[in-house]
């Protein structure tokens, strides 16, 4: 068998290096995503959203009191693609704003498993969890409950199952 020409090899690569940095930014689209953002408070509902590849996280709240807050939003795909997460937390572990109403929203996949807490782990506190009666969760958001929800929040996380393609 005949080895290739440098012709034919630098028109194999130049037919192939498309191919390969498509499926680099692919899957560099893939790696888990954090992003900051501000929680305005003011009795506005406000919204913070991130996507990676089909499915999307969104965080809609309305707080009051105290002044804007830094929090974060992380999203991931699992290495076999069968879960997406999305974690929603202040850094500094307690939120002084008081929130009137929160909802977080997974969109291309359904809630397996969620959580939210008026206390996130920090400077050797832990996570305190709100009372299950506090909030709820549906196929696709977990939200405050009305009348029952205390109004303090400083994390949310959710484990969602992504589609299935089946053969």
């Amino acid at each position: 068998m005949a080895a290739p020409s440098e012709r034919s090899g630098r028109r194999l690569w130049a037919a192939l290096l498309p191919a390969a940095l498509l499926c680099l930014a692919a899957r560099a689209a893939e790696e888990p995503s954090t992003a900051e953002f501000d929680v305005r408070p003011g009795g506005e509902v406000h919204s913070f959203s991130r996507s990676l590849g089909d499915y999307t996280c969104t965080f809609t709240y309305s707080a009051q009191g105290g002044t804007n807050e830094q929090w974060q939003m992380n999203v991931g795909v699992s290495e076999d693609n069968l879960l997406f997460s999305c974690s929603i937390w202040r850094p500094q572990g307690k939120s002084y704003l008081f929130f009137t109403q929160f909802k977080a929203e997974v969109k291309g996949a359904k809630i397996e498993h969620a959580m939210a807490y008026s206390q996130a782990a920090a400077g050797g506190k832990s996570d305190i969890p709100l009372k299950q009666e506090e909030f709820e969760i549906t196929e696709t958001t977990v939200s405050h409950r009305e009348g029952k929800f205390r109004f303090e929040l400083s994390k949310l996380m959710i484990v969602a199952k992504t589609p299935r393609d089946e053969l």
